[in-house]
């Protein structure tokens, strides 16, 4: 097996056969301040598109370049039991972050969007909850080839 394919391997099976995190309602409070304050410096116009998706970086790109990005409803967690508000600000940081880093939604480039939003993030809880929303559940969408059952692991 190749080794970028064992390592989507690995990294989905920590998602898959983990268990749900526990996450204390301070650092969901965390979370939520922190979004929100994200929320507030992005230059672009999110906008809900319950049917727009994006095929590829370059078409989010494209876009992205004009200010606009569009937010699927599909990703958003409820996992945490928060507002969907915190998903799709979560959504569109993390495809900004994709274009900062000019990343594809390869694991590779899900690994350096990860890598941005973590370095922004007020404590270790919150990278461990975008590490396991950026990096892991991808891999498990990559290795399953269909969207794993959404939850948060601290593996």
């Amino acid at each position: 097996m190749p080794i970028h394919l064992k390592k989507v391997e690995t990294l989905a099976k920590l998602y898959l056969e983990g268990d749900p995190a526990e996450i204390s309602d301070a650092t969901l409070a965390e979370l939520c301040d922190w979004l929100w304050e994200e929320f507030q410096n992005t230059p672009l116009n999110l906008e809900f598109s319950g049917y727009e998706r994006y095929d590829n970086a370059a078409e989010m790109f494209a876009d992205i370049k004009q200010s606009h990005l569009w937010v699927s409803a599909e990703n958003y967690d409820t996992t945490m039991g928060l507002n969907p508000i915190y998903g799709f600000i979560f959504q569109g940081l993390h495809d900004n972050d994709h274009y900062q880093t000019q990343s594809d939604f390869s694991l590779e480039g899900e690994i350096a969007t990860y890598n941005a939003t973590a370095k922004r993030a007020p404590s270790l809880a919150i990278q461990k909850i975008i590490y396991s929303e950026s990096v892991l559940r991808p891999a498990a969408y990559i290795f399953l080839g269909h969207a794993p059952i959404s939850k948060i692991v601290f593996p």
